[in-house]
């Protein structure tokens, strides 16, 4: 094969070889380099050991052990030149192995002597060969040290975990006879590969404990007398700091590495490692862990170590400080006891800083975070800035009836049999008359009611580490489907929506929800900073006035007077509303309003419009109970 050739063929394998300066004459000895290297990097160790003086036996397991000594996902070599002098040459090459997923790459320089024997070109085998400073009897070795699990924070900086005991089977590697063997029962138990679970042992220093698998009580239990009765096997406890606190389905569930989550990370992980399944856990899961510290050694016949070739000190991991307040969450897990199916997000209004999440029956962050839920005549707050800045006065008298037609839309106000009455529109806001309300869609446009919704946060692209949504409100294209936004029937929000719609009233100004304070990002790795939180809006302070007087209206003689409680005055409105989900009727309650600098807002499913504003009011009394 002529230089150019091998050249090409080098090339198709991934072994980048530099433009000769000269080709050689057959044979050359860089067919033997070639051959040797692309062997060595392809597994084909056979291939390799027949390009070299040794014995082929003896070199292509010196080849096959170095993989399995550095438990390496892959070689990979590029010539760096070849120089001949008579019927001796010296080729010099670059290798990087990769250590594996979350380990580094390990680069380094070494030197093939070649020499011709019986008219080829052969590599003159010896382990420098392998490495420049490997000799007779020595071998590789990876030695790690796994950083523990950060924890998650909450604003004060105490952890939103509790410890949590594990079992961690794992070896000691000079004390097994049959590594095999061992390997194979294992992988049987846990499903862990069985080539997995044997280059973790056969990479790890003689001496030192190797962790093979990690499981939490429950798991543990199941396996124990199938652990146990693996001869070599020993099992140690530690405590980690994993079990979540409220809110649990925000700060997320902590699991050991199983082979499932392997796969999940792209592998291979290492024993004892923990990987977050979901939540602020999953999302930060690189910041939590970091990297670990990994040095690649040489060791002795005896198992002791003779030198240190590489060392990385790992990326150190850190905190997840998050805004939640740990007094605040308490008393919100307190109010949502006694109900079925509820959610509230409370937060502080002058920051936009989530103090506490509470379900129950819901998911924190599927439902009081991402759901997407009709609005009911809680978007009353935002229809009544748009019809404020459109010159309507709240003193005006609106007709409220028990049923309305509208652009051949029909409205329902629940529970009212009482004709037609005309109270003030500040009535009607603040008992939530959705006849009325809709009755004012030919008074607004629907831009304008567009418009109010974009500048209360409605559709932002806010950035949080969990999945959220921000609302949405369709395009109006009658005053039927006006009346509809208005009464909050086609506008669709969460709790965390309308709590910060009832921050940007209680401060003037709508703010994007914040959540984690530090790390800045969930990807520190990331080569693109994360994009900007969307900016404050101000609000007009005039409207905003006038929708607190509204607001205040509601509790003090609306449907939300169940959220009335000691202290401050507490703001808000409440709106009862059902809506059809998969052909079966849903009822809902929401509350949406503040007491001093906490904003809140609770959905409940219920037929009780006042439900959720009880709930709030007991929210707002533990809080004070709390001296918060």
């Amino acid at each position: 094969m002529s230089a150019a050739k091998a050249v090409r063929a080098a090339l198709a394998l991934g072994l980048t070889v530099p433009m000769l300066t000269a080709c050689f004459e057959e044979p050359s000895p860089l067919d033997a380099v070639r051959d040797f290297l692309v062997g060595w990097q392809s597994g084909d160790y056979a291939a390799a050991a027949r390009r070299a003086d040794g014995d082929p036996a003896t070199v292509r397991r010196a080849l096959e052990d170095v993989g399995v000594q550095l438990d390496a996902a892959s070689f990979r070599f590029s010539l760096k030149g070849v120089k001949r002098d008579g019927e001796n040459a010296k080729a010099e090459y670059h290798a990087e192995v990769d250590l594996g997923e979350n380990n580094p790459l390990w680069e380094y320089d070494s030197t093939l002597p070649l020499r011709m024997v019986g008219g080829s070109w052969k590599i003159h085998w010896s382990p420098s060969v392998i490495h420049p400073e490997l000799h007779a009897g020595e071998r590789f070795a990876v030695d790690v040290e796994p950083q523990a699990r950060q924890p998650i924070l909450d604003r004060a900086g105490e952890s939103l975990q509790d410890e949590t005991i594990r079992y961690v089977a794992g070896v000691y590697p000079n004390k097994i006879e049959d590594k095999s063997a061992l390997c194979a029962e294992l992988s049987r138990v846990t499903g862990f590969a069985e080539d997995r679970l044997l280059s973790r042992i056969l990479s790890s220093p003689p001496q030192a404990f190797v962790p093979l698998a990690t499981f939490g009580g429950k798991t543990f239990a199941q396996v124990k007398d199938k652990l146990t009765a693996i001869k070599g096997i020993t099992i140690t406890t530690d405590s980690i700091p994993v079990a979540p606190k409220s809110p649990k389905d925000i700060v997320g569930r902590v699991a050991a590495i199983t082979p499932e989550a392997e796969q999940q990370l792209g592998g291979p992980q290492r024993a004892g490692d923990t990987v977050g399944r979901d939540g602020l856990q999953k999302a930060y899961q690189d910041q939590l862990t970091g990297s670990t510290e990994t040095r690649v050694v040489i060791l002795n016949t005896a198992g002791k170590q003779v030198k240190e070739l590489k060392a990385w000190p790992g990326r150190a991991n850190t905190s997840v400080r998050t805004t939640i307040d740990s007094s605040l969450q308490a008393a919100a897990d307190s109010a949502v006891a006694t109900s079925q199916r509820v959610a509230l997000v409370a937060l502080q209004a002058s920051t936009g800083e989530i103090r506490a999440i509470s379900t129950q029956g819901m998911h924190q962050q599927k439902d009081a975070l991402a759901g997407k839920y009709p609005a009911g005549t809680t978007f009353s707050i935002i229809a009544t800035d748009a019809l404020l800045k459109n010159g309507f006065d709240p003193k005006q008298k609106v007709p409220c009836s028990a049923d309305r037609s509208v652009g051949g839309a029909r409205f329902e106000q629940a529970g009212y049999s009482g004709g037609v009455v005309t109270p003030t529109f500040s009535s009607d806001f603040a008992r939530g008359c959705v006849t009325a309300l809709a009755s004012l869609a030919r008074r607004v446009s629907g831009d304008a009611v567009a418009a109010s919704a974009s500048k209360f946060g409605i559709g932002s692209a806010w950035e949080l580490p969990l999945g959220t949504f921000s609302g949405s409100v369709p395009i109006p294209a009658s005053d039927a489907a006006t009346a509809k936004i208005i009464a909050g029937q086609s506008v669709r929000v969460n709790p965390l929506t309308m709590a910060l719609v009832a921050g940007a009233v209680k401060s003037g100004t709508w703010r994007p929800p914040v959540l984690v304070t530090s790390p800045s990002s969930p990807d520190p790795t990331a080569e693109v900073a994360p994009a900007a939180p969307p900016a404050p809006i101000p609000l007009d302070p005039t409207a905003v006035e006038q929708i607190r007087t509204l607001m205040r209206a509601g509790v003090a003689s609306g449907t939300a007077r169940a959220a009335a409680a000691p202290g401050e005055p507490v703001y808000g409105v409440a709106a009862g509303i059902g809506y059809v989900v998969k052909k079966q009727r849903r009822d809902l309650s929401w509350f949406v309003g503040w007491q001093g600098d906490v904003a809140v807002a609770v959905l409940a499913e219920s037929t009780d419009a006042a439900a959720a504003s009880a709930v709030a009011g007991r929210f707002f009394r533990g809080a004070a109970q709390k001296n918060l």
